[in-house]
């Protein structure tokens, strides 16, 4: 049986161990994977390469992960992000919210539950990209009547 990909995903933490269970995980499912120890790596890695979806520490050595969140807005607009946190808390959860988080998942991460989340965050991407294109046309369509004789 032959395995299709879902999307490509960028796993930012900087706990190697983390990054190969999620990898493992995601692989397993289909989707392409790429990780960053750290926020300058990903923002590099954004700026070379199109994610549908990033994950993202809260905490990283040389950023929060909510900083992280708004620079990656500027290489990737349309990428879903994830944030993942050992600290649960409301103050963290508003300010990733607040900064563009899609999502909110706390560690241990539960893996299903990374997954479903995963899964409604793609299908979210693809509804916007699919209202998009049909705005487009719609536009196109409507310019092309206005302009006949």
């Amino acid at each position: 049986m032959s395995k299709t990909t879902k999307g490509r995903i960028l796993i930012i933490d900087d706990d190697e161990g983390i990054r190969k269970v999620i990898t493992t995980a995601l692989n397993d499912e289909s989707y392409i994977t790429d990780t960053a120890s750290n926020g300058k790596e990903a923002i590099e890695k954004s700026r070379t390469n199109a994610y549908n979806l990033a994950i993202i520490d809260i905490h990283l050595p040389d950023m929060e992960g909510t900083q992280l969140l708004s620079e990656l807005k500027e290489t990737t607009p349309k990428m879903r992000k994830i944030i993942v946190t050992g600290y649960p808390d409301v103050q963290n959860a508003i300010a990733a919210v607040k900064k563009g988080a899609d999502d909110f998942i706390t560690k241990p991460v539960k893996i299903d539950l990374l997954i479903n989340s995963i899964k409604e965050q793609l299908g979210k991407q693809e509804q916007e990209k699919k209202y998009s294109e049909e705005k487009v046309t719609e536009y196109i369509e409507t310019r092309l009547r206005e302009n006949q004789p």
